[in-house]
C-alpha cells in the first residue's frame, strides 16, 4: 500500500502494509480467552519497522470473542 503521508520513520520508505492484533486486557478476559484489546499495525515493507495504534472495541465484538475462540 502507498500514502502520501507515511513515511517510516527508521527508513523514509513510503510504502507500507496494515495490519490488525487483538490482546487480552486483564485477568478475567485471560482465563475466559476474551480479546478485549485491538490494535491497528502499520508496517514498513522495506524495514519491517512496525508502530501499534489502540483501536476502539465494542462489547458486543467482545461477546462474540467469548462464544467463538
Amino acid at each position: 500500500m502507498q500514502h502520501s503521508n507515511y513515511s517510516c520513520p527508521k527508513c523514509n520508505n513510503r510504502t507500507y502494509i496494515v495490519g490488525e492484533m487483538r490482546a487480552t486486557g486483564g485477568r478475567w478476559s485471560k482465563i475466559f480467552d476474551v480479546q478485549s484489546a485491538k490494535f491497528t499495525s502499520v508496517s514498513c515493507e522495506r524495514c519491517s519497522y512496525t508502530e501499534f495504534y489502540k483501536a476502539k472495541t465494542s462489547a458486543i465484538s467482545n461477546i462474540f470473542d467469548l462464544f467463538t475462540n
